[in-house]
């Protein structure tokens, strides 16, 4: 056997990664995995899963039940003057820390035979037609050949500057340059509650993990940290203690990082699925802003979609452009919607997703440009509901909370209106 030929090989080894190449180990086939980085690594993220991810990373092989980890009811979300709303969130999720789960991700992943590589960078992928039609996989520490590749690598990597591809080349619009920060802090908070502080300019997530600790994440353009001279500490008393929420928060907490953990040149354009015949997975496929879609959870899915449409090819079933085509499909009807209720300012209908039916049920939320995180909360209350679980009624903003001045009519549906209708939420089921 050809040492080197692998039936699949994963650049980049985070929850979708991982995930990936511990289904793909368990149906019999050959998997690499390179990661750049060594296990286990605090990320960036906002280390909140939907509990629609619970039973698919128990089958994975996480003790989950065992791990007494923070189960998540409740959501509230305040404005930078300090008024705010709660809503309970019908399925919640839990807290774990990227420290915690993808250490454990890659002990399964390494017992189910996966070739596990840290600190090893994948520096190209090139793909060869023709018969067998094999990629060519160079890393840092040596070459692989793979009959499919997939890219897990995250949100921005030097594959996507080496590819060209589109998001990295944009500069200047709202959906490009965000920086994020992330602190694990120790203090006095509900532990069942996700809280989602709106700041000038951005806005930042708490809420409970493992080891009685909170994750502290926040999301910003990077003008905001110009502003600032690049200081961040600087920006952090200025805009973010600007919120008496978070002025509260960062007052009475304990840090436990000694310096913070940040990520640069943050984009939220549209991503192709494959380039060079690469499949894409996890926030290399598409980001979605913390806190309003379960990305921890979409990355997971996507490697449920993902190992359905390779095993396919990889047993015979499908050729190669019959498999991207059904992943494609597939991650447009899952994720296409959640994606571009992130991304849009004015309705309109992203490509290849149905357009909602009319409703007499719709909510009219009016926020204006400055609040349009409070409005994505509202989508995020949605997506993490069972259909028809939520009504207009259900989530109607407090009569305390103050409205903006100026507004912007917008439309939100219920589920049961949405393209996200019974059978297109993505649950994880056993089977």
């Amino acid at each position: 056997m050809d040492e080197s030929l692998y039936d699949t090989v994963i650049a980049g080894g985070g929850l979708a990664g991982l995930a990936l190449s511990i289904q793909l180990a368990k149906a019999g086939y050959r998997v690499a995995v390179f990661e750049k980085e060594k296990y286990p690594m605090h990320k960036v993220c906002g280390e909140y899963i939907s509990l629609e991810s619970w039973n698919f990373l128990e089958e994975l092989g996480l003790p989950l039940s065992d791990w007494n980890l923070p189960i998540i009811r409740r959501l509230l979300v305040s404005a930078p003057n300090g008024d705010f709303l709660e809503q309970v969130l019908p399925l919640g999720g839990f807290g774990i820390s990227r420290y915690k789960i993808d250490q454990a991700l890659a002990t399964i992943a390494r017992d189910a035979g996966v070739d596990l590589h840290e600190q090893t960078k994948v520096t190209s992928i090139k793909y060869r037609p023709g018969q067998p039609g094999l990629s060519e996989v160079r890393t840092s520490a040596f070459p692989v050949q793979a009959r499919l590749v997939a890219g897990a690598f995250g949100k921005r990597s030097n594959l996507d500057i080496k590819w060209h591809r589109p998001f990295t080349r944009c500069r200047g619009d709202r959906l490009n340059n965000y920086v994020a920060v992330k602190y694990h802090i120790q203090g006095d908070f509900p532990p069942d509650q996700i809280a989602l502080h709106n700041f000038r300019g951005g806005y930042c997530g708490l809420s409970k993990i493992e080891d009685d600790r909170y994750c502290l994440c926040y999301l910003t353009r990077a003008e905001n940290l110009q502003a600032h001279g690049n200081s961040i500490e600087a920006m952090e008393n200025t805009v973010l203690r600007a919120n008496p929420w978070l002025d509260r928060i960062f007052s009475s907490s304990t840090r436990l990082f000694a310096e913070p953990l940040t990520i640069s040149q943050i984009s939220f354009e549209k991503k192709s699925l494959f380039e060079d015949h690469t499949l894409m997975a996890g926030d290399a496929a598409g980001m979605i802003a913390p806190l309003c879609g379960n990305g921890m959870s979409m990355a997971l899915h996507a490697s449920k979609l993902a190992f359905r449409s390779m095993d396919g090819y990889l047993r015979g079933h499908l050729v190669r452009h019959e498999m991207e085509q059904e992943y494609t499909d597939q991650w447009r009807r899952c994720f296409g919607w959640r994606l571009w209720t992130v991304r849009s300012r004015v309705p309109h209908q992203p490509d290849h997703t149905p357009a909602p039916k009319a409703s007499e049920n719709c909510f009219i939320l009016n926020p204006s440009d400055s609040w349009e995180p409070i409005l994505n909360s509202y989508y995020y209350a949605f997506f993490a509901a069972p259909p028809g679980s939520l009504t207009p009624k259900t989530i109607a903003p407090s009569t305390a909370l103050r409205k903006p001045a100026a507004w912007a009519s917008r439309t939100i549906l219920p589920p049961s209106s949405t393209p996200l209708s019974p059978g297109t939420l993505p649950y994880l089921p056993c089977s």
